[in-house]
C-alpha cells in the first residue's frame, strides 16, 4: 500500500503521543475515508481486543460508502472476508482478528437529543467520516466514551474526522485556529485535496472542474471561505466590514444585552452610540443581580435612558428585565408595524434579523470589538440563515437551537446586535429595497 505524504503525516499525528484529535480533509478525492479505514484496521491488528468506532451522520451512508471504503482498505491489506474479518450486518459490527469495528449512526434525532444511546459505550478510538455533517455535540459524545482498554496499550484517546469544507464548528474549532496558529496542540489540522493524491484518477479531477463555481471551490481547491449559499442573509465581505465602518455617525444612546440561560452560554451587552456598537460586555453564566448591575453601571457611565435599554425577555432575561424595569424583548412576539402594515415575518426576531441582515449588506453599522469577538460574530453572522425558502409561508430564519448545532455554541452576540433593530424598527427608521422585496 502506497500512502500519500498527507496520509502519512496523519498516522503518524494518530501514533503520537499528544495529539487526541484529527481532522484530514478539506476536499474532495484526498483519500479522506481509505485514511480512516486503514487506520481502524491497523489499530485492530495492533492492538487485539479493543473496540473501535466508525461513525458518520447516518448509518445508511456509512453502509454504502464508508464501509464499500472498509473492504476495499481490507482487500489491499490481503484480507479476507470471513477468515480475517467478518462483518455481521445485522447488528452492525466488524470482527477484525480480537477486535472489534462498531458501525454507528451519529445524526442528531430529537427523540434522543442527549445522544443516551452512546452511553453505555466503551470504546478504544473513533473515526467519525464526513464529521461535518454532524452535531458537534455527538463528536463530544463519542470522544467521551474512548477509555477501553488504554492503559492496557499505553494509548490515549484519539478521534479521526474527515469532511470537505464547511461554515460550522469544524471551520471555527480546526480550520480557523489551524490558519491563525491559534489550535491547541491536541488538535491537528491537514488539508488533503484530490491533486495531494497520486493515486487519483484524472478523470476525477476533470469531473470536479465541471462543478458550479461554489462546489468547485470547495471540493477541488479546498477552499473554506467561498461560499454563496442563497439561503445566507448576510454578505461575507459585508459582515467583515462592520469592524472597518468607522465613518458610520454616531446618535442616541442604547444597550442590548442577550442574557446567559443554559451551560456555556454568556450573556452578551452591547453598548450603542446611534448605529455604532462601541462597546461589548460578556459576562459567563452568573447571578442575575450581577448582570443587572452590570448593565445598571453601563447605563450610567454612557448616560442611556432606561427606555434605550432592552435585553432579552425569555428565560432568565426577564429577571433582569424586572429588576431594571427596562424594555424586554420577546423574540416570538409579533413584528412590529412598518409603514402601517404588519409584514411578513413569522415573529419580531425574524423581523430584526432581516433589518439587521439590511444594515450589514448596505454598510450601515459598526462594531467595535476585540480580535476574539471579532471571530465569534463573524462565526454567527454567516450562519444566519432563511429557513424554509422555497416554502411559501411567512419569512423566518434558522432556529437558535439548529444554530447552535452548526457553530457549537449559543449565537449570543449576534442576538445581541439584532435587538438593536427593535429601535429602529420602533422609531420607523431606514428600509432598504432587499427589505421591500420580502414583504
Amino acid at each position: 500500500m502506497i500512502l500519500t505524504k498527507k496520509q502519512t503525516q496523519a498516522l503518524d499525528y494518530l501514533e503520537d503521543d499528544t495529539t487526541t484529535e484529527l481532522l484530514f480533509g478539506g476536499g474532495a478525492g484526498g483519500a479522506k475515508s481509505f485514511l480512516g479505514c486503514a487506520w481502524i484496521i491497523l489499530c485492530c491488528l495492533k492492538y487485539p481486543g479493543t473496540r473501535w468506532v466508525i461513525g458518520r451522520s447516518k448509518l445508511k451512508s456509512l453502509k454504502e460508502t464508508t464501509l464499500n471504503t472498509f473492504f476495499e482498505v481490507a482487500k489491499i491489506f490481503g484480507m479476507t472476508s470471513g477468515v480475517d474479518y467478518v462483518y455481521n450486518a445485522q447488528n452492525g459490527t466488524i470482527k477484525v482478528g480480537e477486535s472489534e469495528v462498531i458501525l454507528k449512526d451519529l445524526f442528531h434525532y430529537p427523540s434522543d437529543a442527549n445522544y443516551d444511546s452512546l452511553g453505555s459505550l466503551e470504546i478504544t478510538g473513533c473515526f467519525i467520516d464526513e464529521c461535518n455533517q454532524l452535531n458537534v455535540k455527538a463528536k463530544e459524545i463519542i470522544k467521551s466514551r474512548i477509555r477501553y482498554k488504554l492503559e492496557e496499550f499505553n494509548l490515549i484517546p484519539k478521534i479521526l474526522m474527515t469532511c470537505n469544507p464547511a461554515k460550522n464548528w469544524v471551520y471555527t474549532d480546526y480550520y480557523k485556529p489551524s490558519r491563525d496558529g491559534t489550535l491547541s496542540s491536541n488538535k491537528k489540522f491537514i488539508q488533503a485535496l484530490a491533486t495531494d493524491n497520486p493515486n487519483i484518477s484524472p478523470h476525477y479531477i476533470a469531473n470536479l472542474k465541471t462543478l458550479p463555481k461554489n462546489s468547485q471551490e470547495r471540493l477541488l481547491y479546498g477552499n473554506w471561505e467561498y461560499d454563496d449559499d442563497p439561503t445566507r442573509l448576510m454578505d461575507i465581505e459585508a459582515i467583515s466590514d462592520i469592524f472597518s465602518n468607522d465613518f458610520v455617525k454616531e446618535g442616541i444612546g442604547y444597550i442590548t444585552a442577550d442574557i446567559a440561560r443554559l451551560g456555556k452560554d454568556k450573556t452578551v451587552i452591547g453598548v450603542w452610540s446611534g448605529l455604532r456598537c462601541i462597546k461589548i460586555v460578556s459576562i459567563d453564566k452568573s447571578t442575575l443581580d450581577v448582570v443587572a448591575d452590570k448593565i445598571e453601571a453601563l447605563r450610567m457611565q454612557y448616560n442611556i435612558r432606561k427606555s434605550n435599554t432592552i435585553v432579552d425577555e425569555d428565560g432568565l432575561g426577564g429577571g433582569v428585565k424586572d429588576m431594571l424595569k427596562c424594555k424586554g424583548f420577546v423574540n416570538n412576539s409579533t413584528p412590529i408595524k412598518e409603514k402601517g402594515k404588519v409584514p411578513n415575518f413569522s415573529n419580531l426576531k425574524a423581523q430584526c434579523y432581516f433589518k439587521l441582515a439590511d444594515h450589514i449588506n448596505d454598510g450601515l453599522m459598526y462594531v467595535n470589538c476585540n480580535p476574539q469577538e471579532r471571530d465569534s460574530i463573524m462565526g454567527e453572522l454567516e450562519v444566519i440563515k432563511m429557513k424554509n425558502m422555497d416554502k411559501d409561508t411567512k419569512l423566518n430564519i434558522l432556529d437558535k437551537a439548529t444554530i447552535k448545532d452548526l457553530i457549537g455554541r449559543s449565537p449570543d452576540y449576534s442576538d445581541m446586535l439584532m435587538m438593536r433593530m427593535r429601535f429602529t424598527l420602533q422609531s420607523g427608521g431606514f428600509t432598504s429595497a432587499r427589505s421591500k422585496s420580502f414583504k
